[in-house]
């Protein structure tokens, strides 16, 4: 958002260079470090990490921006061009399948598993240097650089990431000495990448129509089904729902199984990759369908407790997806500002119009409420591993409210990023085609819109009364903001009152489950704007967020008259949100 600019941004400048063809295309946002142009990412960290873990970190979060910029994004074209193709049988005619991946995807692989050890920095000691494992805003925010460039590699890191958590929470002691320490290794020669195996043509989000069966034979599990939609189809370890020979219908039924793909001889497991799915995006990774036909397996903790195991794995992969939705919102914006400051239409800049950085903002702000929304969410999450009750509240129903309202801003996020580049943003050599797919399968993924509107407003809110713990910390957030006008924090108490009496009535009455996705979408807004008030007023933050605040609470918590024109309160907030500078909390007061 705040790109250094190396090209003429003013009609002076142009005159002085007169531009000709190619001189007229405005430049993308290759080459640029995505962690120091983000201003709002330096500035929360601090905030939200430790200083010494930040002290640590941060040079691995720049060569990680760097990359991100760089070689990544170079290999992410490439990989995005050249699909994985599945080879189904040997030249023998045996069933050996594999998949054949483009040398750009493999060398993308060895930057996250085997330098950054994405699958194992929240589980061990030792990755980038740290003497235990790394805390989950750090873990998060390394994920949120590297989306930025590619977004289906981040798949099978995350499966492998969080089939390893399932594996030492739940598996037997025997399993987890054979599994881990192959799951946690980081040479790619030896480890294995985990995944998860769970929608069927009978389940997708109706996870009890599953039809997969389980046969105990002479002491083995054996596993016979038809499973649909698997990302990361070749992955060495599979985590994925069965139901027991006896066992009851519905989910109480299901039990958790790892199956892995090849057996402790070497030999091949009793499952085919039929075929590939040929998807709008995440075109890199490899989704195939997979038919098991008594592939050996082990079962994982308690046969009865099988989709509230994996639920966990679920709900850490739902974080995940909220992250890389703001990963790819924030390289919309990257791509947004460095054209409009470069691009050229009637002697200006396209930045200079009004009605163009209206347009900015609103690829803005969504973009910055999910960059507060995963943060605190993150930190949320390393107090309720430090043993917060508190915590854990807040990170059962912000997990869901991110993934919810993140993954469905990311959509109109991408199109307007298309947008302001025009024709050339529907062009594939450009980024934002692929951003615009990708962004669609975020509200798909680990539960629809809908599935995740109802997880917040009938279990989150109605079984587990997790809101009103938000709530608190919200509204103790606001308390310290002192800096911030009192009258805008009232405004903003007054819509988190507001919000939950919303709330709370949706989740109560049955009638009203149509209403379940605007009252999500009310909790994640009113949680964002308390957020970016708060951060506005620590010392040494950039009080723009202030700005984005005041635009959630206008825009998306109160009344608005559709036929009258807004005051010029914008204009002069877009004046400072596109300056390039520091913004001071004194210069914004008066626009609260």
């Amino acid at each position: 958002m705040h790109a250094p600019s190396s090209h003429p941004s003013s009609g002076a400048a142009a005159a002085q260079h007169p531009k000709h063809g190619a001189d007229h295309i405005a430049p993308d946002g290759a080459g640029q470090n995505f962690y120091s142009i983000d201003r709002g990412l330096r500035d929360l960290l601090r905030l939200y990490l430790q200083p010494r873990d930040f002290s640590r970190l941060e040079p691995h979060f720049d060569r990680l921006g760097a990359l991100a910029g760089g070689r990544l994004d170079q290999l992410a074209r490439a990989a995005d061009q050249h699909p994985p193709v599945l080879q189904p049988r040997d030249r023998f005619g045996r069933d050996e399948d594999w998949i054949d991946y483009h040398s750009s995807y493999r060398e993308m692989e060895q930057v996250a598993f085997g330098d950054f050890q994405f699958h194992a920095m929240s589980h061990r000691a030792g990755t980038l240097g740290m003497d235990r494992p790394l805390p989950a805003v750090a873990k998060y925010t390394l994920q949120y650089l590297f989306v930025q460039a590619e977004f289906g590699l981040m798949c099978p890191i995350s499966v492998t990431d969080t089939s390893i958590h399932l594996i030492r929470k739940f598996a037997s002691a025997e399993l987890q000495d054979y599994l881990l320490p192959k799951m946690l290794s980081g040479d790619l020669a030896t480890m294995w990448k985990g995944t998860q195996f769970m929608t069927e043509r009978a389940g997708g989000s109706d996870v009890g129509g599953i039809e997969t069966v389980a046969r105990k034979v002479d002491g083995t599990w054996r596993l016979s089904g038809d499973k649909w939609f698997c990302s990361h189809a070749d992955a060495d370890v599979a985590l994925l729902l069965a139901r027991p020979e006896g066992a009851p219908a519905g989910t109480k039924g299901l039990a958790l199984f790892a199956m892995p793909r090849r057996l402790k001889d070497g030999s091949r497991n009793a499952y085919r990759i039929v075929r590939l799915k040929d998807k709008l995006g995440t075109r890199s990774m490899a989704s195939g369908e997979i038919l098991l036909e008594g592939a050996e397996a082990w079962m994982v903790g308690e046969a009865d407790r099988g989709l509230k195991q994996m639920m966990e794995q679920v709900n850490l992969s739902r974080l995940s997806h909220g992250v890389r939705a703001a990963a790819m919102m924030r390289r919309c914006v990257n791509e947004a500002m460095v054209c409009a400051r470069h691009r050229t239409a009637f002697g200006k800049t396209i930045i200079e119009y009004p009605l163009l950085r209206r347009q900015l903002l609103k690829i803005i702000v969504p973009a910055e409420q999910s960059l507060s929304m995963f943060l605190f969410t993150a930190s949320a999450m390393d107090r309720a591993n430090a043993g917060s009750t508190p915590a854990e509240d807040c990170l059962r129903i912000l997990t869901p409210l991110l993934k919810f309202r993140a993954c469905r801003d990311n959509i109109p996020v991408a199109t307007g990023a298309m947008e302001v580049r025009g024709g050339n943003g529907y062009i594939e050599e450009w980024v934002h085609a692929r951003l615009i797919r990708d962004a669609h399968v975020g509200v798909l993924w680990e539960g629809t819109s809908n599935i995740n509107a109802l997880d917040i407003l009938t279990r989150a809110v109605g079984k587990s009364g997790t809101h009103r713990t938000l709530a608190v910390a919200l509204t103790n957030l606001l308390d310290h903001a002192r800096l911030i006008p009192a009258a805008f924090r009232d405004r903003l108490r007054t819509a988190l009152a507001r919000t939950l009496t919303l709330v709370e009535r949706v989740a109560a009455e049955p009638a009203l489950e149509a209403h379940a996705r605007q009252a999500a979408s009310a909790l994640y807004h009113v949680a964002s704007a308390v957020l970016m008030t708060w951060e506005a007023a620590q010392p040494g933050a950039d009080a723009r967020r202030a700005l984005y605040a005041r635009m959630v609470l206008d825009h998306r918590l109160s009344v608005q008259d559709p036929l009258a024109p807004e005051g010029d309160h914008e204009g002069e907030a877009a004046e400072l949100v596109f300056s390039q500078r520091p913004v001071t909390l004194a210069e914004v007061t008066g626009l609260l």
